[in-house]
């Protein structure tokens, strides 16, 4: 009995925990009891046990993999402002940690900007060391907070599975889609299609839904990229305006980061901690600076309108000309590259621009024939005089939502158009 104690004892010190092998001391205990056994005998009956069953019992008490969902911080460039979201893979067996990274592209790509202009630059899965992977964000000063998924092994194995699959070089590629198929809604649907059981997402949401393009301004207004947001308001159509369901607020790495702590996998918490890996910075500071688009425009309004305010101005004919024709000509390859954006790229957001109702691409051509005695050019100055203006009547009611800074802007044009019209 003493030898048994020590021998139970020994064993503790290499398995950890032996309350899985109680049962056995008891039948060798009872064994001893009712038949005459060597103590050698015994010995080697327990070790034989012993090693044979600490492997089993070693598999089915955990798994080796740790699997988790990385939500990076917005950073102060315009590519790094809505943040970035990647899997984290953590395997002890093999004393691996990986990250697997849905949002890269090949910058030395040669035709870079123009499948990137045009809408076909390929985006892929990539795999990268985490440490590599956490201080490339260290020194942007830009934070990272892990959700550990609380799955099953066997979904754990199976997402794992999933995440290797998709990274083989014939799968890897896809086409990206800001809204609909970026790293965000790649992770989420991966996790939604391969977490072992199903997995619900509970609404994030407030009751009045916001839009695709409410959720990217809460971004540009607060690291005040008034001109980036200019840039893609002007560029953006009506498709940008549709109000976003739960899983589609997703696209965007905080959402997701919202929906995966609300998701639950049958009636499990997805998430079973968060914890802040990385925490450098709570705020970036932004350079603010008076330049902003609405500046611009209301300044441009007052030079166009300072004519018929200062008579002594009046006289200035050729530097208004000037004006008209810097203007128009503008505003008319402005309109030429939405045109473009619409009708000669891959990118759905850019289709069904209304900003093409004041940006007419026309206007680069009339620019040059502005001050032209000629019935054609003073009708066109007339309706562009008149769209203008039912376009600043309506302007919150169009299914379109326009940036604000171009009111003065719009403004301007039509009427610098009327000017010309009842010049002519």
């Amino acid at each position: 009995m003493r030898m048994i104690l020590k021998l139970q004892e020994k064993l503790r010190t290499i398995h950890g925990d032996l309350s899985i092998a109680k049962p056995f001391f008891v039948a060798l205990l009872t064994l001893k009891l009712c038949v005459k056994l060597t103590m050698t005998k015994i010995i080697t009956a327990f070790l034989v046990f012993v090693c044979f069953s600490i492997p089993a019992f070693s598999q089915s008490d955990s798994c080796s993999l740790r699997i988790s969902l990385l939500t990076c911080s917005p950073g102060t460039e315009l590519y790094s402002i809505f943040g970035h979201s990647a899997i984290r893979v953590k395997d002890v067996s093999t004393n691996t940690d990986i990250i697997f990274n849905y949002g890269t592209f090949d910058f030395n790509d040669p035709d870079f900007y123009t499948k990137f202009m045009r809408g076909r630059l390929l985006y892929f899965v990539s795999i990268e060391g985490y440490s590599d992977f956490a201080y490339a964000y260290e020194l942007e000063e830009r934070n990272i907070e892990e959700q550990l998924l609380n799955l099953s092994c066997s979904g754990k194995e199976k997402l794992f599975a999933a995440l290797r699959l998709n990274s083989e070089q014939v799968n890897k590629f896809y086409a990206y889609d800001f809204f609909y198929d970026n790293c965000s809604t790649r992770l989420r649907d991966i996790i939604a299609n391969h977490a072992g059981d199903k997995v619900l997402f509970r609404n994030i949401l407030p009751a009045d839904r916001p839009t695709f393009r409410n959720m990217i301004h809460e971004y540009l207004n607060k690291s005040e990229q008034y001109w980036s947001k200019l840039g893609m308001d002007l560029l953006m159509g009506t498709g940008t305006d549709k109000k976003v369901t739960n899983s589609q607020s997703m696209f965007l790495p905080d959402y997701l980061q919202k929906g995966v702590d609300s998701a639950v996998v049958g009636k499990t918490p997805l998430v079973s901690v968060k914890i802040p890996v990385l925490n450098v910075s709570d705020q970036h500071p932004y350079n603010k600076s008076w330049f902003t688009p609405l500046v611009v425009f209301s300044f441009l309004l007052l030079v166009g309108i300072l004519p018929a305010l200062l008579p002594f101005l009046r006289r200035a004919v050729k530097p208004m000309q000037f004006f008209d024709l810097s203007l128009f000509g503008i505003v008319g390859l402005m309109g030429i590259v939405m045109s473009f954006m619409w009708f000669g790229t891959e990118h759905k957001i850019c289709r069904d621009n209304m900003n093409l109702i004041w940006a007419w691409p026309t206007h680069f051509i009339i620019a040059f024939f502005l001050h032209k005695s000629r019935r054609v050019v003073k009708y066109y100055f007339g309706l562009s005089a008149l769209t203008g203006l039912i376009l600043l009547i309506g302007w919150k009611w169009w299914p379109q939502e326009f940036n604000a800074s171009l009111i003065p802007l719009v403004a301007l044009i039509v009427y610098r158009s009327f000017r010309i019209y009842k010049k002519i």
